[in-house]
């Protein structure tokens, strides 16, 4: 398969787990009926709010939530990137873990958040992430039907090197699920993600939440799907809304084939410096 479909869901999530998923299982019904192969969702897809209640809202994976995207995913035939959700550990924190769910409704794979949310920035944005959420130690690609997806959660979208990795690995379509605040994402989520789209060759599909949030900032919004010569290929709205995008692997091959720089990486230099 040479092209397929992507849906991505822009979520105005709250402090409602249930309502949260309710709307996530519509959204998959509606891409499945638009002809959509994936869907994917934001980061923390299922609870925004009280920090204080991540240890509650947490669940195993897999667990009732994952179970429930499971079964809408095979009655639609469809492929599932979740997003994140809060998954249980065995510690005092919780992990921020997104999970593809393929159309048969099986758990492909899983991915822990790798770089934690940890900033202070003056007059801005105060958030310490690594309090309540344990970080991920792997990095995860997903051989589908369609194409290798490469795995990343929002805060990851600022380290180069994971998504060098994920390329070098084989991806060819990588997801930022997200909750990128207003703050500063006015500033840096289109020009890290076309960055990240541009330096790998790859399409980035990058599902973000909107809206003002309990306890918590407004988020950007702007989810966008970006292909692998930088362009724009789909961008939502100010408002909650899934939009969809064709991803063509084929194109893939022919920038690498006419731009072929990740074949002229020296890292023997690099390493020896």
């Amino acid at each position: 398969m040479t092209t397929f479909e992507v849906a991505v869901c822009q979520l105005d999530s709250g402090i409602d787990t249930d309502e949260n998923l309710a709307t996530m299982l519509e959204y998959v019904e509606s891409a499945a009926a638009e002809g959509a192969d994936l869907v994917a969702f934001p980061e923390m897809s299922t609870y925004v709010g009280d920090e204080e209640r991540l240890q509650r809202v947490a669940e195993p994976i897999p667990g009732e939530t994952t179970d429930a995207i499971a079964r809408a995913a095979a009655e639609h035939d469809i492929y599932v990137h979740a997003g994140s959700i809060f998954e249980e550990s065995d510690g005092d924190r919780v992990y921020n873990t997104s999970v593809v769910i393929d159309d048969r409704g099986e758990i492909v794979e899983r991915y822990r958040k790798i770089h934690l949310f940890d900033i202070d920035v003056e007059d801005g944005v105060t958030y310490q992430e690594s309090k309540r959420v344990a970080p991920g130690e792997q990095i995860k690609t997903v051989d589908t039907p369609f194409s290798t997806l490469g795995l990343s959660i929002c805060y990851d979208l600022r380290f180069n090197e994971l998504y060098n990795a994920l390329a070098d690995a084989g991806a060819e379509v990588v997801f930022v699920p997200a909750a990128f605040t207003l703050f500063t994402g006015k500033d840096h989520w289109i020009p890290l993600l076309r960055t990240r789209a541009i330096e790998n060759q790859v399409y980035v599909v990058a599902a973000n939440q909107i809206g003002d949030k309990p306890e918590s900032v407004p988020m950007y919004g702007k989810s966008v799907v970006i292909d692998p010569w930088g362009n724009v290929v789909s961008q939502a709205s100010d408002r909650s809304e899934m939009i969809t995008a064709t991803i063509d692997t084929d194109y893939i091959d022919t920038v690498r084939e006419e731009l072929p720089c990740r074949e002229h990486t020296r890292p023997d230099v690099y390493e020896s410096q």
